[in-house]
């Protein structure tokens, strides 16, 4: 990992994206008028149907606008977030806490919500509770890769902190109180030391996938929550940058990936 900064922290006011609410997300992505966007999030979720099954009942915890539900096909999906936002299956839903019964479902989708836990570990603990026995964690996160740490020194959005213990329970990993605010470091602190990871769960969860994507298809995608300019493209010329990603990420990774998927299988 190429580091900028083991730490780089913002103060909210100096976010140079604007942040966009639930609703006008929602009302943005059904009206379909950036194929940009479109795009990125198929992608994003599409990947996800491998370790899905037909039968399967699934959750997706910090859902925001529920995009998991356009693109994934099951036998029910359910959404929930810390939010009371009207389109939520189950609101108020503290992911470290759910109060959902053990053994409930057969995945959970944690897709760029994990870096906004403050106890990353108290997290692991709780899905692999309510998860069926062999469940799926299926996470999508950010990656700090050199081109990231660029690009959140640009916009100084959210913010990363390599410093943090990630295994001290009592220790809030970003504040506790703002559901928004973020450590983008996270998957690296649990991820990256695959032997720490088994050691300090007690091998509670076995990861079975994980890979790295998105590039230049996020960069030019307009943003999801908090909009940036992007230039429109045509569904062709998507496929053509996405290949262009592929190309890059495989080669270098830690310079080009802003992505990262893990699938970890409940033991």
């Amino acid at each position: 990992m190429f580091k900028i900064s083991k730490k780089l922290i913002f103060e909210k006011s100096s976010d140079r994206l604007k942040q966009e609410s639930i609703i006008n997300v929602i009302n943005s992505f059904k009206s379909k008028k950036n194929n940009n966007l479109f795009f990125l999030l198929e992608q994003r979720f599409q990947w996800m149907q491998k370790y899905i099954r037909d039968a399967d009942i699934g959750l997706e915890v910090g859902a925001g606008a529920g995009f998991s539900k356009y693109f994934l096909k099951c036998k029910k999906l359910f959404t929930s977030d810390c939010t009371n936002d009207i389109h939520l299956d189950f609101k108020n839903i503290d992911a470290q806490k759910t109060n959902f019964e053990n053994e409930s479902f057969d995945f959970i989708i944690a897709s760029n919500m994990l870096h906004h836990t403050a106890h990353p570990v108290l997290f692991l603990r709780e899905m692999h509770r309510i998860l069926k026995k062999r469940g799926k964690l299926i996470i999508f996160e950010p990656y700090v890769s050199l081109m990231y740490q660029i690009i959140t020194y640009l916009t100084k959005h959210e913010g990363y902190d390599f410093t943090k213990n990630i295994w001290d329970e009592k220790l809030p990993l970003n504040n506790e109180n703002d559901p928004w605010d973020a450590n983008d470091a996270i998957s690296h602190l649990l991820f990256d030391k695959k032997i720490e990871f088994q050691k300090q769960t007690n091998n509670i969860f076995e990861i079975i996938y994980e890979d790295f994507s998105e590039f230049l298809i996020f960069i030019n995608s307009g943003g999801v929550y908090s909009k940036s300019f992007y230039i429109p493209l045509n569904l062709y010329i998507l496929k053509i940058v996405k290949c262009i990603d592929k190309f890059l990420i495989k080669i270098f990774p830690k310079i080009f990936a802003l992505g990262r998927k893990i699938v970890l299988i409940k033991n």
